[in-house]
C-alpha cells in the first residue's frame, strides 16, 4: 500500500511540475500586458516618479496614464537601455494617501500596469507641541527658571537644617 501511495504522489508531483513550467511560457507567448516598474513605488505629493517598462519593445514609445491619482497623460520615450522605455510624472500636491494605478499604452499596441502609493507628506520645520523648546531658549524664561530652581535649593537646604537642630534640641 506504502508503494503504491509513493508511486501516486510521486506520479502527480511530476505531472504538477511539469505543468508549472508549461503554463507560463504558453501564458507569456499570449500576454499583451507588461510589467510596469514605478520608482519610487511610494511617495509623497511633490515627488516626481519615473516609470519605465519593457511592453513597448525596442525603439518603442508610449503614452502614460495617471489620472487615477489627477496627474494626467505623461510622454514614454526610449531609454538609454536597449528595450526599456521610460517616462515621469508628478504626484500632485492634493491627491489623498492611497495606492493608485499607473498604466502604459505602447504604439506597439500592448499595455504595462503598476501601482503607486502615495503617502502622507512628512512634517518639515519646527514642530508646534506647545511644550516650548523647539524654538530656542528664551532668556528671560531661562533666568527665571533657574531663580525658581536657586530658590528650592536654598529652601531644601534651610528646612534639613531646622530639621536636624530641632531633632537634638529634644
Amino acid at each position: 500500500m506504502r508503494t503504491t501511495a509513493r508511486l501516486l504522489t510521486g506520479t502527480a508531483l511530476t505531472v504538477a511540475a511539469i505543468g508549472a513550467f508549461a503554463a507560463p511560457t504558453a501564458y507569456a507567448n499570449n500576454n499583451d500586458f507588461g510589467s510596469l516598474e514605478v520608482y519610487p513605488s511610494s511617495a509623497s505629493p511633490g515627488t516626481t516618479v519615473t516609470v519605465n517598462t519593457l511592453a513597448c519593445g525596442k525603439h518603442g514609445h508610449g503614452v502614460g496614464d495617471a489620472n487615477s491619482l489627477g496627474a494626467g497623460e505623461f510622454q514614454l520615450e526610449p531609454s538609454t537601455h536597449k528595450e526599456v522605455v521610460v517616462g515621469q510624472f508628478r504626484v500632485p500636491e492634493h491627491v489623498k494617501p492611497g495606492t493608485y494605478g499607473i498604466s502604459v499604452a505602447c504604439d506597439n499596441g500592448k499595455t504595462a500596469r503598476g501601482d503607486l502609493t502615495v503617502k502622507h507628506r512628512s512634517p518639515s520645520g519646527h514642530v508646534q507641541t506647545g511644550v516650548g523648546g523647539s524654538i530656542g531658549p528664551d532668556t528671560a524664561q531661562v533666568t527665571a527658571g533657574a531663580a525658581v530652581l536657586a530658590a528650592a535649593a536654598v529652601g531644601g537646604v534651610w528646612l534639613l537644617r531646622r530639621r536636624a537642630s530641632g531633632a537634638r534640641g529634644h
